[in-house]
């Protein structure tokens, strides 16, 4: 797993210990203070290599060194402001960094079920639900990194015949342990913390919603359908070699201004809108389509908006020591696989 250290890659971690897998990360160390990954105490407990994706020969090193049968491609920079601030960066690191794990993965003389993480952001903005047939956007400087970076798998797979190697495209994920700058769950529980109104912008732009469990549960149903099918032939194959979307059912596709309201449900405060005169431009409306995913691989989002709200306002209640994060991070895990078919 490259981006292991982040957030998404925290709980993933966890996720495949708990599953008996054996876990080797590939990634830049933790991204925040406090981190998911720090209170888990993974470092100790998976193959940790320190690492950036930018650097192909370190990388190439890692991924041959796993024996891998699963690669779960989540390294990015995946702030959009901050891409704003320093594209450069950005799009070395979503660009290139994508390049340079699909040379590596060209090398392998075994090919492995590979999973590669983009954004909704990939399709720009619209009132639709956008559909994995969909043109790609990209219409501010993270959007159009992600994009770009779906463009280099599907060069490098019909180019060079890279087998069994599929995006996915989630929507916006809450959850706890989450730290990240500039992001709406952690600014509201920074504040909430402090007992300060919480400042948002874009009260009213539309964002599909979804705990990070129902993405994480799509990635490794892709995972091992892909690998399933390693020995099929090309058409069935097909079918899976492609891009998903993972997200909310259409009702939760949601404002700005209920995610907020919604924590302000289980956690009391208040909040007031955020003006900015040079605001970086953000689509005003995302939604995702998500039946692609639910028909050829069966997976469908298990968490309703109001419970992924509860759940992430309840992680951020509970876990206020590394013990408790373990406790509360393992506990939420069973509860959604308790869930699962």
């Amino acid at each position: 797993m490259t981006g292991h250290t982040g957030f998404k890659g925290s709980w993933l971690c966890e996720w495949l210990l708990g599953l008996g897998a054996e876990v080797w990360g590939y990634s830049l160390p933790p991204p925040t203070r406090p981190s998911l990954f720090i209170e888990l105490g993974l470092s100790k407990r998976i193959h940790h290599i320190v690492g950036d994706v930018r650097d192909p020969k370190a990388l190439l090193r890692a991924l041959r060194a796993s024996k891998a049968d699963f690669v779960f491609h989540l390294a990015a920079q995946p702030i959009v402001r901050a891409a704003h601030g320093n594209p450069r960066e950005t799009w070395s690191t979503n660009v290139m960094g994508t390049v340079n794990l699909l040379e590596a993965l060209r090398s392998l003389r075994r090919p492995c079920a590979t999973v590669i993480v983009t954004t909704d952001k990939v399709y720009g903005s619209g009132p639709q639900a956008h559909r994995e047939i969909d043109p790609l956007g990209g219409h501010e400087p993270y959007g159009g990194s992600k994009a770009a970076a779906e463009l280099a798998v599907q060069a490098w797979r019909e180019a060079f015949g890279l087998r069994a190697m599929a995006t996915a495209r989630a929507g916006n994920v809450i959850g706890g342990g989450d730290w990240a700058p500039d992001r709406l769950v952690p600014d509201c529980i920074r504040a909430l913390r402090k007992g300060v109104a919480i400042r948002v912008r874009s009260p009213s732009s539309v964002r599909p919603w979804q705990h990070v469990l129902d993405p994480l549960y799509g990635y490794l149903v892709l995972g091992a359908r892909l690998q399933a099918n390693l020995g099929s032939r090309r058409k069935a194959r097909r079918k899976l070699e492609g891009a998903f979307n993972f997200g909310p059912r259409p009702a939760d596709h949601r404002p700005v201004a209920d995610l907020v309201s919604e924590i302000l449900g289980h956690w009391p405060g208040n909040w007031t809108p955020l003006t900015q005169k040079s605001a970086p431009k953000e689509a005003s409306v995302l939604r995702l389509d998500a039946r692609k995913a639910s028909r050829v691989l069966g997976w469908r989002p298990r968490w309703r908006f109001p419970k992924a709200v509860a759940r992430t306002v309840a992680w951020y209640q509970g876990a206020r020591s590394p013990e408790a994060a373990q406790e509360w991070t393992r506990k939420q895990i069973a509860e959604f696989s308790a869930d699962l078919p």
